[in-house]
């Protein structure tokens, strides 16, 4: 095995995380809901009088972000090993896995778990033991 060590980021993933942790914390304190975008999202297809301008301001916030970070540093490039059929078909399976799983991995994994939720723990194990399956199937039966 070896470690990209240009990639390996352990402080400033820590402070990502902890400010993930944060915001959760403060949005479930002030506003008493969860943090989990596919919740956040899928509340916007079926609108709740009084429940759109949070709601829009969430996902406003998640789409202005990376132009925000785009003034203090450079568009970092991204390097996809698959093709767009390949990942259509990943992003279809992760939206009707939230569906079955009743949330997503924010949901569940930051918010549902620092709740000591049981259903959170169980769609937290369930989504990590798949990606750990996932990446061996790929990288040593599949490529091997």
């Amino acid at each position: 095995m070896n470690i990209d060590w240009n990639s390996f980021t352990p402080l400033a993933s820590l402070a990502g995380g902890a400010l993930i942790g944060l915001a959760a914390a403060l949005f479930v304190l002030f506003n008493g809901r969860i943090a989990g975008i596919s919740g956040v999202l899928g509340g916007l297809l079926r609108p709740v009088r009084g429940d759109l301008g949070w709601r829009v301001a969430f996902i406003g916030g998640i789409v202005i972000a990376p132009w925000v970070y785009l003034l203090f540093t450079a568009w970092p490039v991204p390097r996809i090993d698959a093709g767009w059929t390949v990942l259509v078909l990943a992003g279809l399976l992760v939206g009707v896995g939230t569906r079955y799983g009743s949330g997503c991995t924010s949901g569940h994994g930051v918010c549902g778990m620092s709740r000591l939720s049981p259903r959170s723990l169980v769609a937290t194990l369930a989504f990590m033991g798949a990606g750990f399956v996932t990446v061996f199937v790929l990288r040593h039966l599949v490529a091997a």
